[in-house]
């Protein structure tokens, strides 16, 4: 089913105008060197706020000294670190990159890691083109390269393009995929440096004397009731410290280290070619869905990362004109508190949604009238029975299996739908051309799941948690359209633009249409993120 486009009622053209970079009028800085474009995972907008006063490096330097907006977000439905870093620098909401959950991120067993053990991964499934693949049309001689913990974090912001992307391996090396080529020299002697091993024995502490925080250290929710309390023990030994690394701070700081190496050894921001560095830092991810955004943990890992980034900043701009250099900064999606533990968010009430009771049941009726399948399980975070899988709030249905077995579809996604509807913790239940009738301006809800869906092939049914609910987990969760996922900081730095607030409705897409405006690069298709032009000198 092709859906019509989506009504546009206000200026702001909230679901998705179609747009392209201009240069502002009456522009006369020279074109930017370098782009550092920096996805903090997991990053919410509140932190800054939370902990300002704490914060006196990297993210202090770029809140206090950028242009800022306020009301940012993700404006997509499922606010999970693929779709979310796929927009970053391309422009685009996920439907049409293509990447709409993890489960359809850069998984890829043709392309496996070199080196390192682990599941292969590329940008096939990745659809159109990035702010990089802009500035390498224009002027072949620029340089990039993106770095990250995760593989998704470091591949989905350039795209297809087959530049230098590096990630982290479970054996503690920074690795790629054959779908780039081998690992060149330069990360080899990286690697030989040892980082993780380095870190045996430096357990843990916090930053600051524990009067400076004022979150409990005894939330038993937490580290699913075991060492939720500091100090948090590192490995003792190098195997373990490798694995465990990207539980603790020091992740973001290999990271950096990493990226900051290839600065020097690619020349990148050497000029006269504008290039660009991406980096991804996913500790605060790992650390929240832990500890909760709540937490004494979170708190301290903002401070910490503030310094690294801090530090990283100092670094690049002794080597590089800060003149030369724009930043930006936002994350791929916010995080959710736990369900029933104080927070600084008004979540009484909320509560954790567990389906498994319901979608077993509907299984099994449907293996009783012949469906075929394997029965009901969860495996890798998704509820697969005989004719559906769910997955992140997603139904998706064997449409074959149950015409084989003489089952209405549209019967079976309404018996779904009051089923969910009757679950505590859920909102709403809707089918995709129902929300294409909504007002996408003020239903957000349905204007973010018309940004990662179009049709019913791989959505017969969305269902959304109340806010502050959120599937059940053993963790803190995020993926949810709720403001609470989608809200995340967006801020740029650098000569070429306006330090201030500002209170627009900004997103994320149009981070990648306003970077092209001040490197003076046309965007090879039609966006959907706009210039925000307010910003810019």
């Amino acid at each position: 089913m092709n859906l019509k486009p989506f009504r546009l009622i206000s200026a702001l053209a909230l679901a998705g105008c179609a747009s392209t970079a201009t240069v502002p009028s009456g522009g006369s800085a020279a074109t930017p060197k370098l782009v550092l474009f920096i996805t903090v995972d997991a990053l919410r907008p509140d932190y800054f706020t939370r902990f300002g006063r704490q914060l006196n490096g990297g993210l202090a330097r770029l809140y206090n000294g950028g242009a800022v907006f306020t009301n940012g977000y993700q404006d997509h439905a499922i606010t999970e670190t693929a779709p979310g870093h796929s927009a970053t620098m391309s422009g685009r909401f996920p439907i049409r990159t293509g990447i709409s959950t993890n489960l359809l991120g850069v998984e890829d067993p043709s392309a496996p890691l070199i080196g390192a053990q682990g599941l292969g991964a590329s940008p096939h499934r990745f659809r159109g083109t990035t702010l990089t693949d802009w500035l390498t049309a224009k002027n072949p001689r620029t340089r990039v390269l993106s770095v990250s913990r995760k593989d998704r974090g470091a591949i989905l912001p350039i795209g297809r393009s087959k530049q230098p992307v590096f990630w982290y391996a479970s054996n503690g090396t920074f690795t790629t995929s054959t779908y780039y080529g081998e690992v060149p020299a330069w990360v080899s002697e990286f690697n030989a440096r040892r980082l993780p091993a380095s870190y045996v024995g430096r357990d843990w502490n916090l930053l600051l004397p524990a009067r400076e925080y004022p979150e409990p250290d005894s939330v038993t929710k937490e580290s699913q009731g075991v060492r939720f309390t500091f100090p948090h023990i590192f490995p003792r030994n190098a195997d373990s410290a490798s694995w465990m690394l990207p539980d603790f701070p020091w992740m973001d700081e290999a990271t950096l280290a990493l990226a900051m190496h290839g600065v020097h050894s690619l020349n990148l921001g050497a000029g006269p070619q504008t290039d660009v560095l991406a980096i991804s830092l996913s500790a605060t991810d790992a650390i929240g869905h832990r500890y909760g955004p709540d937490s004494r943990e979170l708190h301290d890992q903002v401070l910490r990362l503030d310094r690294m980034l801090g530090t990283f900043l100092d670094s690049l701009f002794k080597v590089r004109n800060s003149a030369d250099i724009v930043i930006a900064l936002t994350a791929d999606h916010g995080m959710t508190p736990f369900p029933g533990v104080r927070s600084s968010d008004p979540n009484t009430g909320a509560v954790s949604v567990d389906p498994s009771a319901v979608l077993r049941e509907i299984s099994n009726s449907l293996a009783a009238r012949g469906v075929p399948g394997q029965g009901f399980r969860y495996t890798r975070g998704v509820y697969v029975g005989n004719g559906f899988q769910f997955d992140s709030g997603i139904l998706e249905l064997d449409r074959a299996a149950l015409r084989a077995a003489n089952i209405n579809a549209d019967s079976l996604v309404e018996h779904f739908r009051k089923s969910f509807l009757a679950l505590p913790g859920i909102a709403r239940a809707d089918r995709i051309p129902e929300l294409a009738r909504r007002d996408t301006v003020t239903d957000h809800i349905a204007r973010r799941w018309l940004h990662a869906f179009g049709d019913e092939e791989l959505a017969a049914l969305v269902v959304t948690p109340a806010p502050f609910s959120a599937w059940a987990a053993t963790y803190a969760m995020h993926g949810s359209p709720n403001d609470i996922d989608a809200r995340v900081p967006i801020i740029f730095y650098g000569p070429a633009f306006k330090p201030g607030r500002y209170t627009q409705f900004a997103r994320v897409v149009d981070m990648a249409p306003t970077l092209a405006a001040v490197v003076r690069v046309a965007p090879a298709e039609s966006l959907d993120g706009r210039v925000l032009s307010n910003v810019i000198r």
